[in-house]
This record gives structure tokens, C-alpha cells and sequence, in this order.
């Protein structure tokens, strides 16, 4: 049963810094290709940065490129979304999800997705 389970969100102010982390279990995580997605109320699902199964190749958002770093560590099956200089708009859940090539942000192509974690930034 592949299970995904992000931690690391909050609620923090305007210019700080989170990391997200996404612990994978269930099937061999480095096959897969790692995304970050996230959902604002009111709004639909966008896409915020992709990693390939080597960590070789990334893939972001416009709007969080310079900000925002992905990685992963294959050893500890875990994925993580470094975020700086955080803004208000960056408010959403933010959700991890598994897939297959190439390394985007097309939510089709994502198989399994975790349940969200919050990240709330205040002015």
C-alpha cells in the first residue's frame, strides 16, 4: 500500500521559511517522479515544483522559482519543498504526490498523493 505523508507546514510571517518533508512507504520511491502541489481556498490545484527520480532534474512553478528549492533523499524514502522568503500567497495546503516521467507538472500523470499539510503565511 504506497502511503505518502507530508509534515513541516504552519503558520509563519511574510519573509520566513519552511521545509515541507513527504515520507513515502509502499514501493521503491526512487522509480518514481516527486511533485509538490498546492491548493488555495477558492482556487484550484497548481503545480509548484517536480523532481526526477534521481534528483538530478527539477521543475518549478514560476511563481515560486528563486524561492523554493525540492529535493530528496532516496536512502530515507523521503521528499522534501524548502521554502524561503515566504508570502502571503504562498498560503495553501500543499500536497506531495508520486509519478512517472518526465519531471512536470502535469497532475495527470500523478498516481498517489498525500493527505496536505497547511501552510498559512501571515502579513
Amino acid at each position: 500500500q504506497v502511503q505518502l505523508v507530508e509534515s513541516g507546514g504552519g503558520l509563519v510571517q511574510a519573509g520566513a521559511s519552511l521545509r515541507l518533508s513527504c515520507a513515502a512507504s509502499g514501493r521503491t520511491f526512487n522509480n518514481y517522479v516527486m511533485g509538490w502541489f498546492r491548493q488555495a481556498p477558492g482556487k484550484e490545484r497548481e503545480f509548484v515544483a517536480a523532481i526526477s527520480r534521481s534528483g538530478g532534474s527539477t521543475s518549478y512553478a514560476d511563481s515560486v522559482k528563486g524561492r523554493f528549492t525540492i529535493s530528496r533523499d532516496n536512502a530515507k524514502t523521503t521528499g522534501y519543498l524548502q521554502m524561503n522568503s515566504l508570502k502571503p500567497e504562498d498560503t495553501a495546503v500543499y500536497y506531495c504526490a508520486e509519478g512517472v516521467a518526465p519531471v512536470g507538472g502535469n497532475s495527470r500523470l500523478y498516481g498517489y498523493w498525500g493527505q496536505g499539510t497547511q501552510v498559512t503565511v501571515s502579513e
